[in-house]
């Protein structure tokens, strides 16, 4: 692939200009005090301690053999403004957009989320540059399971009382996914995501289930935790 093509298909790297900027130096006394990152750290961190969504996930990622650590695999970083995060396969790191998140819920989803693409990156061993059925599938699957589809989400987003509404916000969700980071269009988006919708939003690993709400990821979180319990006992 020449100059040309490259710029051509960034793969969403022009949403994350500190991904490429070169200028980012982490550690420093003013990113740390006076900017969004030290509230940031302070989200991911209580996000990675009581999200029964994350906790499952980093448990799951360490059980495959890819442990999770704070300072290695998540970056706290200014993005463009029509993102929260991103899961950087060529690092196999998170952004968290740091300007754009602000609450800890917003915080939680955005974890989980981007746990399900490093956890599919694991697991999986996704193409996401060049299998376009990949990155659909994951962001199915990323839609699915994180919480972005819940009720309370919908109804605050003033959408609700669709059949079928789960379904179709997921559709929607992952649609704009792709679309945000590849340069296709619509149609295309559209056709690859049917092709594999079913199959992906019937893959619920590691939940086991679909996580519509805080509660439903605790005891899927509990069942997680208790996987090995009845063959300990026989």
């Amino acid at each position: 692939m020449d100059q040309t093509e490259q710029q051509e298909e960034d793969y969403g790297y022009n949403l994350f200009p500190e991904r490429n900027s070169g200028k980012f130096q982490k550690g420093s006394i003013a990113e740390s005090l006076f900017t969004f990152n030290h509230k940031c750290q302070v989200m991911l961190q209580f996000a990675m301690e009581t999200s029964p969504y994350a906790k499952l996930l980093l448990g799951a990622m360490k059980s495959s053999g890819c442990a999770v650590y704070k300072d290695r695999h998540f970056s706290c970083e200014d993005c463009d403004g029509t993102v929260s995060g991103g899961f950087d396969a060529t690092s196999s790191q998170i952004v968290l957009c740091q300007n754009n998140i602000h609450q800890q819920s917003h915080m939680n989803r955005v974890v989980a989320h981007e746990l399900i693409h490093a956890f599919d990156h694991c697991r999986a061993h996704v193409d996401w540059f060049n299998n376009f059925k990949h990155l659909a599938c994951s962001e199915i699957r990323a839609a699915n399971l994180s919480g972005d589809c819940s009720f309370h989400n919908e109804v605050s987003r003033f959408n609700f009382g669709l059949k079928k509404h789960h379904q179709e916000c997921v559709r929607g969700r992952a649609l704009r996914s792709i679309l945000a980071v590849r340069k296709v269009s619509r149609e295309e988006a559209e056709k690859v995501v049917d092709q594999v919708f079913d199959t992906c939003f019937n893959d619920h690993a590691p939940f086991g289930r679909i996580p519509h709400d805080k509660k439903d990821a605790k005891f899927a979180y509990r069942d997680f935790e208790n996987r090995d319990r009845y063959s300990a006992n026989l």
